[in-house]
């Protein structure tokens, strides 16, 4: 059964991989604009030899018809090999492998500030005594949500860089550098995660087996965490690839925001270049990381409660 549930949700994620693909190369050829003609002035696309965009579309492969250009990227996609950028010369794949590294620990020290903000304030609100507060924190995650991530960073610059001088503006240069652009990416993340599991824990809360532990004398705090929480805890969990996703395209923004080095101003250069390897790497990237990640949840699963089996799983899946 694992290795059947396995082998199809490989399959799935071909397909996924292999649509993030086609989808990013049909958009980028949509574009306006000739990747030649960038690379040949410089950004002016105006005054250029013609002879030398001639000369480069028939080097970057931009003269042949676009179903043979986009059979050749995915043949060389398939072994790994994304072609060269067409403004540095580079592969691709080593562009993406020297900006992973600075965007991996800001997501990495995001992802788990969303977790603390999220699950934090879902429990708070699930324990607070008065109604008023409990209404005011359960109002909360809709409205961080719904925050812009740019204007969170703009708001945090303005307050922590330019007015207090606790924390750098931009760059990269050690672990303060990062406490601005995680908290921007964690506030919409965490607060997703606070609606998900505030919204699962007041539906725990209400079935008949909590009633039950109640009346057998179980203090809230042990409803909440050894019974309620356990349970609540699995749709939100189901959730983290898209999680992941977020935090991957708030990267983008915030990197750009705080002007730091990583994916997000690879992509950002990429796109408005034209450079079709480079973007195309990334969003391969991001859509590995999100097919890898559904997987595994959907494997954790089944350890949390025993009830949720790989079959059912499937099922539900399918």
């Amino acid at each position: 059964m694992w290795v059947a549930y396995i082998a199809r949700r490989i399959g799935q994620g071909v397909v996924v991989l292999w649509a993030a693909f086609t989808i990013s190369f049909l958009v980028l050829y949509l574009l306006p604009g000739d990747a030649a003609a960038l690379f040949a002035g410089g950004g002016d696309q105006e005054q250029v030899d013609p002879a030398l965009v001639a000369q480069l579309r028939a080097e970057l492969g931009l003269d042949r018809p676009l179903w043979e250009q986009y059979l050749s990227a995915l043949g060389r996609a398939l072994v790994g090999d994304f072609g060269t950028s067409s403004q540095t010369g580079r592969p691709a794949a080593d562009l993406l492998a020297e900006a992973l590294p600075p965007t991996l620990a800001l997501t990495g020290f995001a992802f788990l500030l969303s977790i603390v903000i999220g699950v934090g304030l879902a429990l708070a609100a699930s324990l607070a005594r008065g109604t008023w507060l409990r209404n005011l924190l359960f109002s909360l995650p809709p409205i961080g949500v719904s925050i812009p991530v740019f204007w969170i960073g703009l708001l945090l610059l303005q307050a922590f860089s330019f007015q207090l001088r606790l924390f750098p503006a931009m760059g990269n240069e050690g672990f303060v550098s990062l406490v601005l652009p995680a908290i921007t990416i964690a506030m919409p993340s965490g607060a997703f995660i606070a609606q998900l599991l505030s919204r699962s824990l007041r539906s725990t809360l209400a079935q008949p087996y909590v009633e039950v532990v109640r009346a057998k004398g179980a203090g809230e705090a042990r409803v909440q965490f050894a019974h309620a929480f356990r349970n609540a805890a699995i749709p939100t969990l189901t959730m983290v690839g898209v999680l992941i996703g977020g935090l991957l395209s708030g990267a983008v923004v915030t990197e750009t925001v705080f002007s730091r080095l990583g994916i997000g101003r690879l992509v950002v250069t990429a796109v408005n270049n034209r450079d079709v390897p480079v973007v195309q790497v990334v969003v391969v990237f991001a859509a590995v990381v999100f097919v890898v990640a559904n997987l595994v949840v959907d494997l954790i699963n089944p350890l949390i409660d025993r009830r949720i089996t790989l079959a059912r799983t499937a099922f539900v899946a399918a």
